[in-house]
Order: C-alpha cells, then structure tokens, then sequence
C-alpha cells in the first residue's frame, strides 16, 4: 500500500471568514501549486472557512436538527470543495472530492462510523481525495457538523501516515508571543487559556479544538504538526518530510 500523507489546510487560509462564501483564490492556487509538486500518496482534508461556519451557526446546527441547514450548509462547503479541486486538477494533480455528509455517521457530534476504503483505493490509483469540513447525520442528535480536524484524527487513527500536517493561518502553536516547537498533553492546562479563538465565524473550536484533537491523536502513537501554510512553500517543505511549526506529540 502507498505511505499516506494526511495534509489539513484551514478555512482561514483558503477563505475571509469575516465574507460570506469569500474564497482567497491566490491562496487556493498557490497550495494547489505546492501540492502537485508533491502530493504523492496524499490525502487533503480542508477546513469550511466562510462557506461552511456562517450557514451552521446561521441555523444553529451545533444545537438542533435543521434539514434546509444540513442542505444548505452542504451545498455552500461543497462550492468551496468545488473550487479546491478544480485548482488542483489545473496543478497538474488528481484530485477527487469525498463528501463527508455521504460517508460519515456520528453519535453525540464525533465520528462513529466512516467509510475509508474507497479513500485507500484512491490513493493507491494514484489520486488526491479532497475531504472537507461538512455536515453528517448524527445518530443522536438527526445532524451535527463534522470538522476537518476530526476528519484528520479519525483518518490518521485509522491509516497510520507516514505524516500528519494541519496548515493555518499563524506559525504553530503560540504562547506568549512565542512559537512552541513542541506540545504534550501536559502543557494543555498551562497553556490552553492563551490559545487564540479563529477570525471570524468557527464553529469547531479555533486553535484549541485542533491541539485537542492531535492530542488525542498523539496519546495513540501518531504525531503531527501545525504550521503556516500562508508562507510559500511551507506545504512542501511538510510533504517532503520536514519539520515545520509546532510539533504535537504523546505524553512523555
């Protein structure tokens, strides 16, 4: 089987998440640039941005069941998805898009149940799938939103890559001003209320939510990192197996 690569790029860096459905489309560009250079074995995963967090907070599907906000929420991450995609495909790539809401089942808003076998073949035949932040029945609660961060931990549990990057808008994890080259799960309590919140509309927790998730990650023996994926060639410099950014990693 192809050693996977599991890359996040935040919806802050493709999107103005203060705009309604704003897409940065020279960002989008330029990563799909990088990407193509070096996406062998990859699998994408991006964030929502402003095409996905207005319309769940919008119909407040963190808290109830709204079938006209699954729909609309869906059909606004997959414009985005449309465009990702459609980017890396003119980058030379081969990118194919993997719907959450169609293969994902959660309980209690966390993922219960993923279907991950197509994605393996995909890589295997050489393609790129592009996940994304979306909307996924809830077997609790009817529906709730699934970010990319879950995604990325979910995947890496279950496939094990060779490297796990989320790329966002600042330069790792900061505290005091400073860049962490490194995070354990001990540091959490210390350092947890000095994480910044998101710009604009989020509904998935900001930096915080992320740190948790990879901890999680971390505590069953897969590493990640966090780094800028606004600074040109950062995405490929990660894909070639170089440390970036704030390093997460298991407790001691």
């Amino acid at each position: 089987m192809t050693e996977i690569k599991i890359l996040k790029i935040g919806g802050s860096v493709l999107t103005d998440k203060t705009r309604l459905e704003s897409a940065r489309m020279e960002e989008i560009e330029r990563i799909a640039t990088e990407i193509a250079r070096h996406g062998s074995g990859l699998i994408l995963v991006h964030g929502a941005g402003s095409f996905g967090h207005i319309h769940a907070k919008k119909y407040n599907l963190a808290e109830r069941f709204s079938p006209e906000g699954v729909l609309e929420t869906h059909r606004s991450v997959v414009r985005l998805n449309d465009l990702v995609v459609e980017s890396l495909r003119r980058a030379g790539s081969r990118p194919v898009p993997v719907h959450p809401l169609s293969c994902t089942l959660l309980r209690d808003g966390r993922i219960d149940a993923m279907e991950t076998e197509p994605v393996i073949e995909m890589v295997n035949n050489g393609l790129v799938p592009v996940l994304h932040g979306d909307v996924a029945m809830d077997r609790s609660i009817g529906a709730g939103i699934v970010s990319g961060d879950q995604l990325v931990s979910h995947l890496a549990r279950t496939l094990k890559p060779e490297i796990v990057a989320l790329g966002t808008a600042v330069d790792g994890v900061i505290f005091r001003g400073e860049v962490l080259a490194e995070v354990r799960r001990e540091a959490l309590p210390k350092i947890g209320s000095e994480l910044g919140a998101s710009a604009g509309v989020d509904v998935t927790g900001g930096m915080r939510g992320k740190l948790e998730e990879l901890l999680d990650l971390a505590d069953q023996g897969v590493e990640s990192q966090i780094f800028n994926a606004e600074k040109a060639g950062q995405i490929e410099r990660i894909l070639m197996g170089e440390r970036v950014g704030t390093l997460v990693e298991g407790r001691i």
